[in-house]
């Protein structure tokens, strides 16, 4: 193995490790296909017009920068400075547009005509189907039929943009499965499709890649912190993980920052030992899905158990490397989150802030009712998307209480 870091930031190397995780396991159809997506990042993510296109739709399609709001009578609730990073402002409703204006211009310049993605919560389908639309390219989302019942808003939305969605009914028809799939039509598709991928997850160079699209969040909070506290560095920042593409975003600009500590929130569901939990840094072993090696929740004999959590976004069994390593080397502290946690959190945001969460950031918001943070403790919460794609979810859950 290659140890020679190919990022300023990111812990990895040039086969696409962190540490014992990562790497590129594919079937020998995209082997191609994913060489090819690896050279053309590493001369695009540093060309000047690329850079500059990239730039400019972040700025005047997205909305950037988004804003860090100091959340006071949050703060004043748990005794501590409490700021969000405002990515649930952003064009489409969450952080998912960053990664996917990069990747659907890495794919035009790729000479791609036909995009596909996956989605969870939608976020990311809806993100894709948005700049396609932008830029006049075919789009088809894989979506587990579960998730496409839970989150029909962004269905619609997706459909009004013109993609194509696929309901995935294998397995237990969430994400997991919707990524089955579109790595199927992948390698079915291998000469004229594009994979956009919404996470830290896949074979490299995806992992890399999603984080770098995604590191203008961690960007502005540095800039943004310094120009309202007069310091650039945080005690803590906090987000959520699924795959872990927020997250990746967030951590980024400090990573290599020893004083910032990093926490990650994963999805606990009804409980880490219930049967029903998405804690896959908890609970998982290492493994291979997707593409890399990672940690993998799992059975003894190695085939992956079906993750749950009321959040579609969190519902899989495994994590982004990067995670995988932050979690194992120690730089980053891991909490599992319960769905009750998860809305108890969301209805405190929205009654104290006049702020509706999506269920996603609602888990990295329930960290503040499970760690003590001190009064002069600066704790920056990445707020990765808006609460309207979780109204029937969260109007459900007021009924039953």
């Amino acid at each position: 193995m290659n140890t020679r870091q190919i990022d300023p930031f990111l812990p990895v190397d040039e086969e696409g490790y962190y540490g014992p995780f990562g790497g590129a396991y594919v079937p020998e159809i995209l082997h191609s296909n994913v060489e090819n997506l690896k050279e053309a990042y590493a001369r695009y993510v540093e060309d000047p017009e690329f850079v500059a296109e990239f730039e400019q739709l972040l700025s005047d399609y997205v909305g950037r920068p988004t804003p860090l709001y100091h959340a006071r009578r949050l703060s004043e609730h748990f005794g501590t400075n409490i700021y969000l990073k405002r990515e649930d402002l952003c064009h489409t409703g969450a952080h998912k547009i960053n990664n996917a204006i990069g990747s659907v211009l890495l794919a035009k310049r790729m000479g791609k005509t036909r995009i596909i993605a996956e989605t969870g919560a939608g976020q990311h389908g809806v993100a894709t189907a948005t700049v396609c639309a932008l830029m006049g390219l075919e789009c088809v989302v894989y979506m587990g039929a579960t998730d496409v019942a839970r989150q029909q808003p962004n269905v619609e939305r997706m459909k009004m943009l013109g993609a194509k969605v696929v309901a995935v009914t294998s397995g237990n028809q969430t994400l997991k499965d919707a990524t089955n799939e579109a790595i199927r039509d992948w390698c079915c598709n291998p000469s004229d499709t594009f994979y956009v991928i919404g996470s830290t997850v896949g074979p490299h160079p995806y992992p890399q890649m999603v984080a770098h699209f995604q590191s203008v969040i961690s960007r502005e909070i540095r800039r943004q912190l310094k120009e309202q506290t007069g310091r650039e560095l945080p005690d803590y920042v906090v987000a959520c993980v699924g795959g872990g593409s927020n997250a990746a975003g967030a951590f980024y600009h400090f990573l290599q920052e020893p004083t910032v500590k990093l926490v990650s929130a994963e999805a606990a569901g009804l409980g880490i030992d219930s049967g029903e939990s998405a804690a896959t840094i908890h609970l998982g072993k290492e493994g291979i899905i997707h593409g890399s090696r990672t940690l993998v929740m799992q059975t003894e004999d190695g085939q992956i158990t079906e993750p749950y959590s009321i959040s579609a976004g969190l519902d899989y069994p495994g994590i982004g490397p990067l995670h995988a390593y932050l979690a194992t080397s120690g730089r980053a502290e891991v909490r599992a989150v319960t769905d009750s946690e998860a809305l108890e959190a969301a209805n405190l945001l929205t009654r104290t802030e006049g702020i509706i969460p999506a269920l996603e950031s609602a888990h990295a918001l329930a960290v503040l009712g499970q760690k003590r943070f001190g009064k002069d403790d600066v704790v920056v919460i990445n707020l990765s998307g808006r609460g309207d794609k979780d109204m029937a979810t969260y109007l459900k859950s007021i009924k039953n209480s």
